[in-house]
């Protein structure tokens, strides 16, 4: 069994960060990943609000720091958490492949896709319903398809392919995008968008194993290659038991759950903004504090 000091779990900008100050502090420190790691940012086409770049995609921003996390021998375990447990005043993170005992842990588990919950939905995710365009959009190349959703993400994800796709449409259930302006302002640069307000999908229509429109509840029928959803996330909190607000970690000031020694930091924990800007900032705090705890100072 292994042991350390720090293990963080995840690694999306928030996870990354907070190794980069541990390892800096000489702390040793273990990240655990079970996907590619940028975690959300590897879904961002353009990012246009983070400070020192006027524009830069998600991947690249993501690799950029996985290469700061690299440079400084960081350990990475790419594996799947299964388990966390104390065992007196340790942790034991347990994985699908093995067990590691740590002083700490920070959650850095980020956020997932929310879905419609339809008929055949998980049935056609990944062949006809994505939740990323930079992944998937070349698949529907001059198609038409649709996006779902009138917030930044989807209004992103919406400029994105109406540069390569015939036609774009929303779906928004409500009455006007909730977007910023400086997106929405972007978006009005497409001839080939079109929104429909105050509408949701009521069905999937399918022929031949292959999506061909989709079915509103206003009972209008939108021919369609593939659909794109982008309502919103919901946390990956699963592992532990700690005080929740809506499936939100609950932290206090110094970024401490209500279990002590575990930190949580980034899309997972409740807060008012969830930005790149704002998760860098909770991982630099919750890293910091821990070194104080770990250097008594």
């Amino acid at each position: 069994m292994q042991n350390r000091n720090v293990v963080i779990i995840g690694s999306g900008v928030a996870g990354m960060t907070a190794a980069i100050y541990l390892k800096r502090a000489g702390i040793d420190t273990l990240i655990i990943e079970c996907d590619a790691p940028g975690g959300q940012l590897n879904k961002s086409s353009s990012i246009e609000n983070y400070p020192g770049f006027k524009f830069i995609d998600g991947p690249t921003l993501a690799m950029n720091i996985y290469e700061q996390v690299i440079d400084l021998e960081t350990d990475y375990l790419f594996d799947k958490v299964v388990e966390i447990k104390e065992k007196d005043d340790k942790k034991i993170v347990i994985t699908s492949k093995e067990k590691i005992e740590c002083d700490y842990i920070i959650m850095a588990t980020g956020r997932t896709s929310r879905t419609l919950n339809l008929d055949n939905e998980r049935k056609y995710i990944g062949k006809g319903i994505s939740f990323c365009a930079l992944c998937d959009g070349n698949f529907y190349k001059d198609k038409e398809v649709i996006i779902v959703g009138g917030g930044n993400s989807a209004i992103e994800e919406a400029i994105y392919l109406a540069s390569i796709c015939r036609k774009v449409t929303i779906i928004h259930r409500r009455d006007k995008l909730t977007a910023e302006e400086a997106l929405i302002n972007n978006l009005k640069e497409y001839n080939n968008v079109e929104i429909i307000y105050n509408a949701n999908i009521k069905k999937y229509d399918d022929k031949d194993d292959k999506i061909v429109s989709v079915t509103l509840d206003n009972d209008m029928v939108i021919p369609t290659s593939g659909v794109f959803i982008a309502i919103g996330y919901v946390p990956i909190n699963n592992l532990i038991d700690v005080k929740k607000d809506n499936g939100y970690i609950v932290v206090d000031d110094n970024y401490e759950t209500s279990i002590k020694n575990i930190y949580a930091c980034g899309d997972a924990i409740k807060k008012n903004t969830y930005q790149i800007a704002t998760a860098v900032g909770e991982a630099t705090n919750a890293a910091s504090n821990i070194i104080k705890k770990i250097k008594n100072t």
